[in-house]
């Protein structure tokens, strides 16, 4: 199915060039019928991941070929990335960890617990360049009912495994991203709306807490910046903002976004996973890719 919609009229800090290409761009739905896909995350092999929450299974796309099922019954999967090595990354809600899945197959709990207790629910996840893995640990419905941590985290896991907690917040962080040159995590806050950004040195470690974005319609959810620095978010609808902070467009889908990534071969395609379909859009920008 494609839809044409007016979207993003003043994306890229305003570009003449990119706001015409991006005004009446089709969105073309990809694949349909799942229970609730979220953690879209592209491999550099050329193929996009993304999980079916409810239906409890990863599934893989590759662009010319269709949707396939890769693993089933693995813990309520939700969040998904890559790292430099090709490694996945994958945050498992009910199993409450994360895991990393090497291109042999074999599986590795990068992290289940902080402080002798156990995580609420991993929700999403990226990896820095070199190595540093920064997730989010919120607690909604059903898991708001086992925790045993009295915050919602976002945490940082470095190469050596250490892990630490960026921030112990009462609201409940969402989707995580990076800046094209890692020195800044982006981390979207669903309950009070807004997106929060810390500063990134080179230990991995993050300072400077403070809001970037505020006041965003829906649930904030998912975030991915491109090359230039432009950071999107998974609301109401796909929004964008100037890395500091300014509106730059919207873009409708016919379901209401979780998440998205950038892929394709010059990464200007925008995967968007949203309740039951996948979808995609051809932009004039290109993606960051966050590993």
């Amino acid at each position: 199915m494609r839809l044409c919609i007016g979207l993003l009229c003043a994306l890229l800090g305003g570009a003449p060039a990119i706001a015409q290409s991006l005004a009446g761009a089709p969105v073309e739905k990809v694949a349909g019928g799942f229970r609730f896909i979220e953690g879209p995350a592209w491999s550099r092999e050329g193929f996009l991941i993304f999980s079916d929450i409810t239906g409890d299974r990863l599934h893989k796309f590759v662009p010319g070929v269709g949707v396939s099922v890769i693993a089933e019954n693995v813990g309520q999967p939700n969040g998904n990335t890559y790292d430099a090595e090709g490694r996945r990354y994958t945050c498992l809600g009910r199993e409450r960890r994360v895991v990393r899945t090497s291109k042999d197959g074999s599986v590795a709990v990068l992290a289940e617990r902080f402080e002798g207790r156990r995580f609420n629910a991993p929700n999403d996840i990226v990896v820095r360049r070199d190595g540093h893995v920064y997730f989010t640990d919120p607690a909604f419905g059903r898991h708001n009912e086992r925790r045993e941590l009295d915050f919602h985290g976002v945490y940082h896991v470095a190469p050596d495994g250490r892990l630490e907690a960026v921030a112990r917040w009462t609201t409940r962080p969402n989707g995580v991203a990076l800046s094209p040159d890692g020195r800044v995590l982006y981390v979207a806050d669903s309950d009070a709306r807004l997106v929060r950004a810390y500063d990134l040195d080179a230990a991995g470690t993050a300072s400077n807490e403070r809001i970037v974005i505020d006041g965003i319609a829906g649930v904030p959810d998912g975030l991915r910046t491109d090359d230039t620095g432009n950071l999107y978010v998974a609301g109401r609808e796909i929004y964008a903002f100037a890395p500091g902070g300014r509106f730059l467009g919207a873009l409708a889908l016919p379901e209401t976004p979780a998440n998205l990534a950038f892929g394709g071969t010059d990464l200007r395609t925008l995967f968007v996973t949203a309740r039951t379909g996948l979808y995609r859009v051809s932009l004039a920008a290109r993606g960051a890719l966050q590993y």
